[in-house]
């Protein structure tokens, strides 16, 4: 009896709770359907054969004295033993992470500064916008090409015309400048994506804050410090990362413009692997390649801590 009064002089809600927590079961895991599998095996067979397949024979090869072909025997990890002791390879990873991190830098820089243009009050932003979206669409060997014929031959006329000394010689055949011309030609094309994130995460940002901040009095300068800066940090990680790994495997616009030269003085990792695959060294630049790709991952795993909870996208 004492329990049945209890339920019934109970609260309407308690005895709905208790009813819904009596009825409720374990629910059922979903049955995945065969039919998914079956469009999955396509992708997934071409990503073996295309990518997973050629990297576990490259790694394998990396413990070898292959050239590629021919004969071979197994040499243990001398050939990663020698990448660390390789001037040559050194230098390629200093110029690398050098470019890299400073392209970087520009890059964030200058998208962000004009985002906060392109997002402001302004007339004619939207044709802005995808002015300054055109150089993402262009192939980067042909923007090499296109500012190698600049800085080889146009800046130095009007360097000549003039009378501009420093400017009347090309900077690609410079040791100490060849990089700067690089990191400009990289940094245009690359603005573009980066700036197209930034204008999404301040178009995110409400306007009422912006308002509130105002009627206490908050000054331009002090809304981007407290405000704007703060709630667009998590878009500032994902394009900085993302932006490093994309130079790490800088390629085409360093070929177009220098070919890693003068001598080996803008020679990127990417082009020192792809160049030893030609020239006899398959096994110790398949070494270099699987240290290279450690540091992608490691980069990666980097990334995903840093961007988790982040809710940007």
């Amino acid at each position: 009896m004492a329990s049945t009064t209890v339920t019934a002089g109970a609260p309407p809600a308690v005895r709905t709770r208790g009813r819904s927590a009596a009825k409720e079961k374990p629910r059922a895991k979903r049955k995945v359907e065969g039919v998914y599998y079956l469009f999955l095996l396509p992708s997934l067979i071409l990503f073996t054969l295309a990518i997973t397949l050629p990297a576990v024979i490259g790694i394998f090869f990396s413990f070898t004295n292959s050239i590629g072909f021919g004969d071979w025997e197994f040499i243990g990890f001398i050939n990663y033993l020698a990448v660390f002791t390789d001037p040559a390879i050194l230098q390629s990873y200093l110029f690398t992470f050098f470019f890299a991190i400073t392209t970087v830098i520009v890059v964030n820089v200058l998208a962000f500064l004009l985002a906060v243009g392109l997002t402001s009050r302004i007339r004619l932003k939207t044709g802005l916008r995808a002015v300054f979206v055109i150089p993402m669409v262009i192939s980067g060997i042909i923007i090499a090409y296109v500012f190698n014929f600049l800085f080889s031959n146009s800046l130095p006329a009007l360097g000549e015309a003039w009378g501009i000394g420093w400017l009347s010689q090309s900077i690609l055949a410079n040791p100490d400048l060849a990089w700067l011309a690089i990191v400009i030609v990289a940094a245009w094309q690359a603005i573009p994506g980066t700036l197209l994130i930034y204008i999404a995460g301040l178009l995110a940002i409400p306007g009422e804050v912006y308002e509130a901040a105002s009627i206490d009095g908050a000054g331009k300068g002090q809304q981007m410090l407290r405000i704007t800066l703060p709630l667009v940090a998590g878009y500032v990680v994902i394009n900085v990362i993302l932006g490093f790994k994309n130079f790490l495997n800088a390629y085409d616009i360093i070929v177009g413009l220098t070919n890693g030269g003068p001598g080996t003085a803008t020679r990127s990792i990417a082009m020192t692997i792809f160049t030893g695959f030609s020239g006899g060294d398959y096994a110790y630049q398949m070494a270099n390649a699987t240290l290279f790709f450690l540091i992608a991952v490691v980069l990666s795993l980097l990334q995903l801590r840093l961007t988790r909870g982040r809710n940007v996208f």
